[in-house]
C-alpha cells in the first residue's frame, strides 16, 4: 500500500460524496419547479432511482462499461486501500445522474415503478454502452478517431457521456409520455404551471453548483492529476451561464438558477483544455441556448419537458462536446491536442445512443406495463396518488 493510493482513495471518495450530494440538488430543483401536489414524488423518485441505479450499475452496468465485476473476496477488492471500489462509487454517482436528469422531464404524470424499471435498464445497459466507448475504448471507436483525425473524442467530465446522453434519453421519455393534462389546449393556448417554490428551486440549483466542483475536478480520478484550471473553468462557465440567462430570461428566477447549470453542463467536456476566458464564453452561450430552447420547446413545439432537461442537459451537453474541440484549440488559448471533427462525431454518437436507447426503453415499457398516471391520479397529483401524503399535510388527527 503506497501513500499515493490512500491519497487517491480519499480524493475520489470526496468527489463521490460531493456528487452524491448533487442528487439532493436534483431533488430540490425538481420539487421547487413542479406544482405542490407533486413535490413528495420528486423527492421519492430521486432517492429510489439512486438505489435502483446502484443495483443496476454494481451488478451489470459497471461490467458493461469497464469489464470489472465484484465477485471476489473482500480482501481482493480492498487492494490499494480499496481504490477500485471508490472508483466504482465515483462513477456510479455519474451513472445515477441519468435517471435524475430524466426525472425532471417526466415530472407530474409518470408512474412510479415503471420509471424504476426504466432506470434499471438505462443504467444497466444504455448509459454504460456509451460510457465504455468514450471512457474505456470499446469497439475501437476511439482508436479509429485517433488514427483518422489525430485525436480521440475528449470528454473530461461528461458533457456528452452524462449530460447529453441523459438529456436525449429525457427527450425520448417525454415524447413517449405526452404532455401533462390541460397543458396545451385544442385552441393552441398554453396554460402556465408556475413553480411551486422558488426557494427550493434555488436551493437545488446551489447544491448542484457546489457539488459540480467535485463532478469536474475529481474527474482526474488521481490526486496527481488534479488541476486548478478545471476548477476555474467550471467557475467561469457557471458565471457566464448565470449572466446570459439573467439577461435573456428577463430576470426570471427559474432561468437565473438554471443558467449556471447550463454553463456547468457545457464546460464538463473541455474543462481541462480551455482558457478561463474561453470557458466564460462557452458558459455564456449555454445560458442563451437554454433560455431560447426551453421557451421554444414548451411554447412553439408543445413538448412538455417540465424542467427543460432536454435543452439543459441534452443541448448544452452536446454544445459542450463540440465546444471542447473549438475552445480547446491552442489558437483560442486552450492546451491543444483536440480534434473538432472527433468532438463532433463523438457528440453525435452520444446523442444517438441516448435518444435511440431511451426511446426503445420507454416505448417498450409504455406498450407493456404503461408509464403514465391516469387522468384522475394526475389531477389529484402524484403525491396523493402514489405516496398517499402531500408535502405539507393540512389535516391533523383529532384523537
Amino acid at each position: 500500500m503506497t501513500h499515493s493510493s490512500t491519497a487517491d482513495v480519499l480524493f475520489l471518495l470526496l468527489g463521490a460524496v460531493m456528487i452524491l450530494a448533487m442528487h439532493a440538488g436534483f431533488a430540490f430543483l425538481e420539487l421547487g419547479t413542479v406544482r405542490q401536489k407533486n413535490q413528495v414524488n420528486a423527492l421519492v423518485k430521486i432517492l429510489t432511482d439512486f438505489a435502483v441505479s446502484t443495483i443496476a450499475y454494481f451488478f451489470i452496468g459497471y461490467g458493461v462499461a469497464y469489464g470489472v465485476h465484484f465477485f471476489q473476496p473482500a480482501s481482493v477488492l480492498n487492494a490499494d486501500s480499496g481504490y477500485g471500489l471508490v472508483k466504482f462509487f465515483f462513477l456510479l454517482t455519474f451513472a445515477a445522474a441519468i435517471p435524475a436528469i430524466v426525472s425532471g422531464g417526466i415530472a407530474e404524470r409518470a408512474r412510479f415503478h415503471p420509471q424504476s424499471a426504466a432506470t434499471f435498464l438505462l443504467v444497466g445497459f444504455v448509459y454504460p454502452f456509451f460510457e465504455g466507448i468514450a471512457w474505456n475504448g470499446h469497439y475501437g471507436v476511439q482508436d479509429w478517431l485517433t488514427q483518422t483525425f489525430g485525436q480521440p473524442f475528449h470528454d473530461f467530465a461528461g458533457s456528452v457521456v452524462v449530460h447529453a446522453v441523459g438529456g436525449w434519453i429525457g427527450l425520448a421519455a417525454v415524447l413517449n409520455l405526452g404532455a401533462r393534462r390541460g397543458r396545451y389546449s385544442k385552441e393552441g393556448r398554453v396554460s402556465a404551471h408556475p413553480p411551486s417554490s422558488i426557494p427550493f428551486l434555488a436551493l437545488g440549483a446551489w447544491i448542484l453548483i457546489v457539488g459540480w466542483f467535485g463532478f469536474n475536478v475529481m474527474s482526474a480520478q488521481k490526486l496527481e492529476g488534479v488541476s486548478g484550471l478545471v476548477a476555474i473553468n467550471s467557475l467561469m462557465a457557471m458565471v457566464g451561464g448565470t449572466l446570459t440567462a439573467m439577461w435573456l430570461g428577463k430576470n426570471d428566477p427559474g432561468f437565473i438558477h438554471n443558467g449556471p447549470l447550463a454553463g456547468l453542463v457545457a464546460v464538463c467536456a473541455g474543462s481541462d483544455l480551455m482558457h478561463p476566458a474561453g470557458a466564460l464564453v462557452v458558459g455564456g452561450i449555454a445560458g442563451v441556448l437554454f433560455v431560447q430552447l426551453f421557451t421554444l420547446t414548451q411554447n412553439r413545439w408543445k413538448i412538455d419537458d417540465v424542467l427543460g432537461v432536454w435543452p439543459l442537459h441534452g443541448l448544452c451537453g452536446a454544445w459542450g462536446g463540440i465546444a471542447a474541440g473549438l475552445f480547446g484549440q491552442s489558437w483560442l488559448g486552450g492546451t491543444g491536442n483536440v480534434s473538432l471533427i472527433s468532438q463532433c462525431l463523438g457528440t453525435l454518437g452520444g446523442v444517438a445512443v441516448g435518444f435511440i436507447g431511451g426511446y426503445v426503453v420507454y416505448a417498450v415499457l409504455k406498450h407493456t406495463v404503461g408509464i403514465r398516471l391516469d387522468d384522475e391520479q394526475e389531477f389529484n397529483g402524484a403525491d396523493l396518488s402514489i405516496h398517499n401524503i402531500s408535502a405539507t399535510p393540512e389535516r391533523e388527527s383529532n384523537w
